[in-house]
Parts: C-alpha cells; structure tokens; sequence
C-alpha cells in the first residue's frame, strides 16, 4: 500500500448509498371546489422533521418528513406528507461529529430531491407548483438540541 493509498483511507467520507420515497400523501379533499381560482392566496403551513437510525457499523438510514397544507380548517386546499429517505455511509469521522453529519449533512443531500416531489405532487393535484424555500438544517439541529437540554434540566 502506497502512502497516498493510505492517506485516502483515512479521509473522512459521505457517501448515498441510495434514496428513496419511503411515504407520500397528497390529498385535494375540496376538489373540484378548491382549484377555482380565488382573490388571496391560502395560508401555507409546512413542517420538517429529520429522524436517523444506525443499520449498519458504518451506515444510517435518514428520514426527511415534510408535512404540509394549504388553507384552514374546513377549506383546506391542499395537504401532503412525504417521507423521503437515504441510506448514508460515514466513513473516518469522529464519532462525537457523526451525530451533526446525520441531521445537517444528510438531509442538506436529501432536500432538493424531496423539494421535487413535494412541487411535483402539488402540480400534479392540479395548483401551481409549491417550492418549499431551503430549510437550515443546522438551525434545526441547535433548536433540537436545545429542546432536548431544556427538557433534561426540567426533569431533573
């Protein structure tokens, strides 16, 4: 084994070993009565979520829930859920950055696809596509942490 050989292998790594739709809702529940066209625009809610567990010595298996809807109570226009997920391989990082890899890295890499799907499907239900505005994914993380600090310190 050559030096350079050797330098690789301990090169810190990311690797998508695949992504998939692991769920996808769409409900129109209004319909026809929701596509005609209105003087305001609806109110838009949408939540994000990100949940990981460990498959393998070296792979995660990550979990992007974008939950959404357009309109209130009983004119909603529109709802979706998706769950798109990836199999992720972390190779050489320290084991107390692996945790902040899995919840920013790997959903920062499944956004854009799960974007997609999401415009996609609200296009497809017959209103203008939805792009949902990039997410930071560190902020959420810090914000999870310190809920969960919160928490502690509250049972204690």
């Amino acid at each position: 084994m050559t030096e350079a050989d050797s330098a690789n292998q301990a090169r810190p790594s990311l690797s998508a070993l695949g992504q998939y739709i692991k769920d996808l809702s769409f409900e129109n529940p209004n319909a026809p009565n929701s596509l005609v066209p209105r003087e305001n625009g609806p109110n838009i809610a949408i939540n994000v979520n990100v949940n990981a567990k460990q498959i393998g010595e070296t792979d995660f298996e990550v979990e992007l829930l974008l939950e959404g809807k357009a309109g209130e109570a009983e004119d909603v226009m529109f709802r979706f859920e998706l769950i798109y997920a990836g199999v992720f391989r972390i190779l050489n990082i320290p084991a107390e950055n692996i945790q902040g890899v899995i919840m920013i890295e790997c959903p920062r890499l499944l956004f854009p696809f799960a974007r997609q799907i999401v415009a996609d499907s609200v296009r497809n239900g017959g209103f203008p596509p939805l792009l949902i505005d990039p997410i930071d994914f560190a902020g959420l993380y810090q914000q999870k942490i310190s809920q969960m600090q919160t928490e502690t310190v509250g049972n204690a």
